[in-house]
This record gives C-alpha cells, sequence and structure tokens, in this order.
C-alpha cells in the first residue's frame, strides 16, 4: 500500500511556502557568515532564533545545532556554556509563514579537516533535487543519495529521513528515505511540498537516541489540573503543535512540569540522534515544491 500525503497545495498555500524560504535563505546566509571558533553556542542560537521572530511569523522547530557524531536535535540550553571549537557542525533551520515551513540545513567544518564529508552530503541532495518531479517517487529519491554518498566513499545514515511539510506539521508525509529501499515508495505530485535532507558519515550508518534532549512538541490536547504545569501548557500551545525548546519557556519547576506533560502524553521529546560508531556526521537540506517537470526549490536562492 502507497503511504498516504498530504492534499494537493493551493497556490495561495505555495505562495506562503515560497515566502518562508526567501526568509529562510536570508537566516542561513546570516548564520554561515556569523559562525566562528570561541563564539557560544547559546549565544548563536538566540541571534538565529531573535532574527527568526524578526523576518517570520516563528520558528518551525529551534534551531538544531548538531556536533560532529551527532546527526540532529542539538539545540542549546539555557545559558549554554559550550563554543564552538575545530567542529563539524550541523546548521538545521525551520522557520514558518502561517504555518507554511520551509526547512533547510547546511555543514560547516570549522576544522577544515573534513571537507570531503561536507561534499557527500551537498552532492547527494543536488543529485536528489535532480530526480524530483511530478511522478518520481521516493524510492528513487534515496537511490539518488544513496549513490551518491556511496560513490564519493561515505555511508548515508539509513535509519534518518527526508519528510513531507503541511501547515504547522514539520514532519508530514510521505518520508523521504536516504537508501534505496525496497518497494514503491510514495508518488511525488504537482504541489506537493518536501524536506529532502541527506546526512552522509564515515561511520557505520545508523543513529540512535542520546539521553540529552531539549526539544518537545505537543501532540495531544488534553488538560492538566497541576497548577504550574498548567502554565508551562499554556506555554506550549501557542507554537500550535511545533517542536519548541526547552529555553523558550519559563517556570519555576520547568523540569518537573515537562516530565509530568510526557508522562501524560501531552508532549513528546526529541533526544539528540547519534551516529552508533561515533563517525562524523554531515548533512544538507532543501525544501522544494514539485512541478510537472521537475521542484521549484525554496530555500536556495
Amino acid at each position: 500500500m502507497k503511504p498516504e500525503i498530504n492534499p494537493i497545495n493551493t497556490e495561495e498555500v505555495l505562495d506562503k511556502y515560497r515566502a518562508a524560504g526567501v526568509v529562510h535563505q536570508q537566516i542561513m546566509k546570516e548564520a554561515r557568515d556569523k559562525i566562528k571558533i570561541g563564539m557560544n553556542v547559546y549565544e548563536y542560537a538566540r541571534f538565529i532564533d531573535e532574527r527568526i521572530l524578526e523576518l517570520a511569523d516563528g520558528s518551525a522547530f529551534p534551531v538544531n545545532i548538531s556536533f560532529n557524531a551527532d546527526a540532529a536535535h542539538d539545540t542549546p540550553l539555557l545559558n549554554d556554556t559550550r563554543v564552538f571549537g575545530e567542529d563539524v557542525v550541523k546548521i538545521d533551520v525551520g522557520v514558518h509563514i502561517d504555518g507554511y515551513i520551509a526547512d533547510g540545513a547546511m555543514t560547516i567544518d570549522l576544522s577544515g579537516k573534513h571537507g570531503d564529508l561536507v561534499k557527500a552530503s551537498e552532492e547527494a541532495l543536488k543529485a536528489a533535487i535532480d530526480t524530483v518531479k511530478a511522478g518520481a517517487t521516493t524510492q528513487q529519491i534515496g537511490g539518488a543519495v544513496e549513490d551518491t554518498i556511496t560513490g564519493l566513499g561515505f555511508n548515508p545514515i539509513r535509519n534518518l529521513m527526508g519528510h513531507g511539510l503541511a501547515q504547522y506539521t514539520a514532519h508530514a508525509e510521505p518520508s523521504v528515505p536516504n537508501v534505496r529501499h525496497s518497494g514503491f515508495g510514495a508518488e511525488l505530485r504537482v504541489g506537493d511540498t518536501i524536506a529532502i535532507e541527506p546526512f552522509a558519515t564515515d561511520g557505520e550508518g545508523f543513529i540512535d537516541n542520546g539521553h540529552l534532549k531539549e526539544i518537545y512538541s505537543q501532540i495531544k490536547l488534553k488538560p492538566t489540573r497541576i497548577p504550574f504545569v498548567r502554565k508551562v501548557l499554556d506555554q506550549i500551545s501557542t507554537y500550535n503543535g511545533l517542536p519548541f525548546a526547552k529555553r523558550w519557556l519559563v517556570g519555576d519547576k520547568l523540569d518537573m512540569a515537562l516530565n509530568q506533560l510526557e508522562k501524560d502524553g501531552i508532549i513528546t521529546s526529541y533526544p539528540v540522534l547519534t551516529e552508533v560508531a561515533n563517525g562524523l556526521v554531515s548533512q544538507a537540506e532543501h525544501t522544494l515544491i514539485v512541478t510537472e517537470d521537475g521542484c521549484e526549490v525554496t530555500t536556495r536562492g
């Protein structure tokens, strides 16, 4: 059975995706220009957070700043003391206009030693984009990613995927694999909006959950009777189901409130994802709109 995918987007909706993409391009340019060795990671994230609020309706998810073997879901703690060193850093940013999302990522090699690894994910993204058109399948995209990365001497991360986008939904159907899975996969249609995000590694090509978790999202509309928990839930509700960072919240018993909300099934957490063999990881990602004979990349200038 083919995976269910979202209704066809109207031109009005696509224009909102395009507007989000223009903002995303600006944010990523500024993020690339600003990062440097010795800079505090929290201050860097705060800069990105503030620029998104200035230029868009909000973040689609907290900026992911993932180091070296960590592939995704690392975002700074409040007043995080970490600084950038000679690291391979993945910067994954999402912005939205009226809930319609632009999602894209880049890898910055601050050591200057791992250009080939960075190139592997970038070239895989280009190859994947070249396969996209109405009637193409997600299996074909995955095959293009896998062939490119392995052809350059690295491994794709097999259990991370790209995804569809929908209003206030950062991960919708269809899933977009980074390898050639057996089976048909979802067929793309004119007007579909997807994010393709190859991950390349010099490790084994699999990730697992780490212990650190600073990103959450609300998954159920359900009240709580505990006053201090309710105060936190009221803040969370303003994100309309999009992922949020713990550093964005205030409360005297914040950790306790989040633990209670997760226990009650109201929110879920996203642990940092780490390559199982501690291999270095690079990532590249763009959002695109499927057209009859190709695609429109909203996050690429």
